[in-house]
């Protein structure tokens, strides 16, 4: 039985992303564009292929879920988790414009998985293991449901010094209140940005570890006061901090905020960096 404490950090979680969800929504085209590369990625580290069953953990509006269906065909299977019901409300939306009958999607908890031993030929997972309470728990049921040679790809966030995307807000804002550094050991956006960290996760877990490797490209967006609409509306994490300002400071706190991506202006658009970490492992 989960402990109080990983119950109430969960729910929260849920909270926290079902209340976002109409605004990724509104971004969603912009996302998936942005995106697009890391959701290639990750199909083709899992070596995907027709009629495979594939899981995809923190699936959220349905990228990379719906890509992997996409792969696997009509022979195949995919099943998208997610906490939040409103982001998978808009998952399900995209793909029935598809046309796509071979991928359904749950709201349910990722760090238990509900399936039998190696029910998956691979599981995908973009941007999610980082904000679990027990990552080397989640990643042995990641171990359990795959089947014999069947691959795990994940997406993480590198470091911050490398993230503007995600740093900025956070730097600005700090200098008008106190934001809580997370301890390394526990959730955290930059929590598995360290090279081997999530691999050895993997191995640990008994699967065999294949590569973890940076992965860089941009995030484009036409103004930096489409970037500061953008992150207020859909960064869970940041909403409370922006919320802990006064009314002056966060004036002040969005004025610095567009002076800082305004310096990452190419010719008409603002194009700010973002770094990954790709980690595929393989089941023996």
């Amino acid at each position: 039985m989960a402990s109080p404490d990983k119950t109430q950090y969960i729910e929260k979680q849920r909270q926290d992303w079902d209340r976002v969800a109409p605004a990724w929504g509104k971004w969603d085209q912009s996302l998936d564009l942005n995106m697009a590369f890391v959701n290639y990625r990750l199909i083709g580290d899992a070596r995907l292929r027709t009629g495979q069953r594939v899981l995809d953990l923190g699936c959220g509006t349905g990228y990379p879920a719906i890509l992997a269906a996409q792969a696997v065909g009509s022979q195949g299977s995919v099943t998208g988790l997610d906490l939040s019901e409103g982001m998978l409300s808009i998952a399900r939306q995209k793909a029935e414009r598809l046309g796509l009958s071979n991928i359904e999607f749950e709201a349910k908890d990722v760090t238990v998985l509900h399936f039998e031993d190696a029910s998956f030929d691979a599981v995908i997972s973009r941007f999610c293991l980082m904000f679990l309470p027990d990552i080397a728990g989640s990643v042995n049921e990641i171990a359990r449901v795959l089947k014999a040679g069947g691959y795990f790809s994940a997406a993480v966030w590198s470091s911050a010094d490398k993230n503007p995307f995600i740093r900025i807000p956070v730097e600005v804002i700090k200098r008008f209140t106190e934001v809580p550094t997370p301890a390394p050991d526990q959730p955290g956006i930059f929590r598995l940005a360290k090279p081997g960290d999530l691999l050895g996760i993997t191995e640990a877990a008994g699967l065999s570890g294949i590569s973890d490797e940076e992965i860089s490209g941009e995030s484009i967006f036409d103004s930096a006061e489409e970037y500061l609409a953008n992150v207020k509306e859909l960064a869970a994490p940041l909403q409370p901090l922006f919320a802990k300002l006064a009314e002056k400071q966060r004036d002040e706190a969005e004025a610095e905020i567009k002076r800082a991506v305004n310096k990452y202006q190419s010719r008409d658009k603002i194009a700010l960096p973002m770094v990954f970490r790709i980690v595929v492992a393989r089941k023996p």
